[in-house]
């Protein structure tokens, strides 16, 4: 029997934070997005820059938007973005004319309220350096495939003060579902990948998943912040399951574990279909 559980009226559209790109051999989701289409989705991918700024951005995900539409004959998506992604999934719902085309819109650890650690540390050194040392950072990502990367102006997307201008700029637009969700680290070494930004963080910030805390990411419907099971917690690259490996078997079946990254999208998908997205 064929499963059509995560099979939601209108197909998904997967939108990626900073740092990565949508490639067919390494996905940005992991495991996810085949877990989603075994179970019955239609998955598309936002295709976006990895470190474009959230305008430029912004409109490489409307392109992938209005392609997924075409080819579906769907009226709309469900998005799903992760970290800064988040932030250019809003921009093309409320400033480039999409409200219209998206029934939903679920963030992952996105810096809607920005980060005081990033504040702390771009005014210790001089902008001009900062602008200098993105230079060669951009040549990088230019070499792998971005058409207009500009990591000065992604960085910039997560001072507090451009994000609560963003927020005054990009309100959530009526008749579009959205949610939120947090996650941390339980310590340091969670992640031997992202201990040292985790205690940085965490000495301006608190509890956090190794580059956000649970304030800068709570926005609309926020489902709350998610540990885990085990000691280790969960840290920003286990959000996209970027070791494709379960975080944990010792399940104790409580609502709000989280087993394994993609299990956990597919909770998200299914409740979206069960509300009629």
């Amino acid at each position: 029997m064929i499963d059509r559980s995560a099979a939601t009226k209108y197909p998904l559209l997967l939108v990626h934070g900073m740092g990565f790109r949508d490639r067919k051999h390494y996905c940005y989701w992991g495991r996810t997005a085949k877990l989603l289409e075994r179970h019955g989705a239609r998955v598309f991918f936002g295709g976006q820059d990895s470190s474009g700024s959230v305008e430029s951005n912004a409109r490489c995900v409307k392109r992938s938007l209005l392609a997924a539409l075409e080819e579906t004959g769907a009226e709309k998506v469900n998005i799903l973005a992760h970290s800064k992604g988040g932030l250019e999934a809003r921009y093309i719902i409320t400033r480039l004319g999409c409200a219209d085309k998206v029934a939903s819109l679920t963030t992952l650890a996105t810096p809607h309220h920005g980060s005081v650690t990033v504040d702390r540390l771009m005014g210790l050194v001089p902008q001009s350096v900062i602008k200098a040392g993105c230079k060669p950072i951009d040549l990088w990502f230019a070499l792998l495939g971005d058409k207009s990367p500009d990591t000065y102006a992604a960085i910039c997307a997560f001072r507090t003060a451009d994000a609560e201008r963003f927020n005054i700029e990009t309100p959530d637009m009526p008749g579009i579902f959205y949610q939120s969700y947090g996650f941390v680290m339980r310590s340091a070494f969670s992640d031997t990948l992202m201990w040292l930004s985790n205690l940085t963080v965490g000495y301006f910030e608190g509890a956090n998943d190794g580059l956000l805390p649970p304030r800068a990411v709570k926005w609309t419907n926020y489902r709350g912040t998610y540990t885990g099971i085990d000691k280790r917690g969960i840290s920003h690259f286990d959000e996209t399951d970027f070791r494709r490996r379960r975080l944990s078997d010792r399940l104790r079946g409580k609502p709000n574990e989280i087993g394994d990254i993609p299990e956990f999208y597919l909770r998200i998908v299914k409740r979206l279909k069960k509300s009629g997205f």
